[in-house]
């Protein structure tokens, strides 16, 4: 102490220094968690260096008034580990007299609540992708598609998209942009048909993208409510005492694919109890 923000910073000056997992896990684990807070915890986030800076003006101050107790800060961090760990994350409300698009978008909106105040984990992002792979493994059967963790960038693991199914390559998002665009233009080059799916506002935005690259009669979007929608009427039978039954069996799928590829347990969807019917 003092400490100086410019040495926290990686070499290449866009992620924090120290925040690997190994070295986070071993604070972790000395205080008796052995829960995974985070694979790739030094991966650079939105905002991430913004916060490191505002932290350290905060120690160097209580450092120069003598009032500065690392442990007494360590102890402090640790227990709001402890009471991430146990959050229960979204949950799941299902209202009969909503539309099942409004009681999905609950689920997301709830995401979206939990996102304000994750200093720039894309949950929303997450969950979609994670919805869609759910309602895949429904469709197609478990082992056809693989799933992935949200934060493993599709360059670092060589993959078109978020999901290949034979020639289709299925982009999830929450904000399209022209890296997206570019994207599909390379999966069409390479003998694909990218279809994207996405929230009710990224539609029009994905749609003027495509025009702009000349790609709006090659590229498929799909709102991702009425993607999600359409297979919960039909497997229902469209009876709507079912829907909820079966809403239930796409988010027990959902959370086995959180708890097999992420290790952040807000994500997880608290369904409560199960209702009586089920298909």
């Amino acid at each position: 102490m003092p400490l100086t923000h410019e040495a926290l910073r990686t070499e290449e000056g866009g992620q924090v220094v120290g925040l690997g997992k190994a070295a986070v896990q071993k604070i972790l684990e000395s205080h008796g968690i052995e829960k995974v807070l985070a694979e790739e915890g030094g991966r650079t986030s939105r905002g991430s260096l913004g916060l490191m800076k505002e932290y350290v003006e905060l120690l160097n101050t209580l450092h120069r008034r003598g009032k500065l107790d690392i442990e007494a800060v360590e102890l402090w961090w640790i227990e709001k580990v402890r009471l991430h760990f146990a959050s229960k994350g979204p949950k799941l409300n299902f209202d009969i007299g909503k539309s099942l698009a409004a009681n999905i978008g609950d689920l997301l909106a709830q995401a979206g609540e939990i996102q304000l105040n994750s200093g720039g984990t894309n949950y929303v992002g997450a969950m979609l992708q994670h919805l869609v792979g759910a309602k895949l493994d429904i469709v197609l059967g478990r082992g056809k598609i693989d799933h992935h963790g949200f934060s493993v960038a599709d360059k670092s693991t060589e993959r078109n998209s978020d999901f290949q199914i034979d020639a289709v390559a299925i982009h999830v998002t929450t904000h399209p942009s022209e890296a997206l665009v570019r994207k599909c233009g390379d999966n069409i080059r390479n003998g694909l048909k990218p279809l994207i799916v996405t929230i009710p506002e990224g539609v029009n935005g994905a749609m003027y993208l495509l025009a702009s690259g000349g790609l709006q009669e090659r590229v498929d979007v799909l709102d991702c409510l009425q993607f999600l929608m359409a297979n919960l009427y039909e497997r229902s039978l469209f009876q709507v005492t079912d829907c909820k039954a079966t809403l239930t069996k796409l988010l027990e799928r959902y959370n086995e694919i959180v708890a097999e590829c992420e290790t952040d347990p807000v994500l997880r969807v608290n369904i409560g109890k199960k209702p009586d019917v089920e298909k």
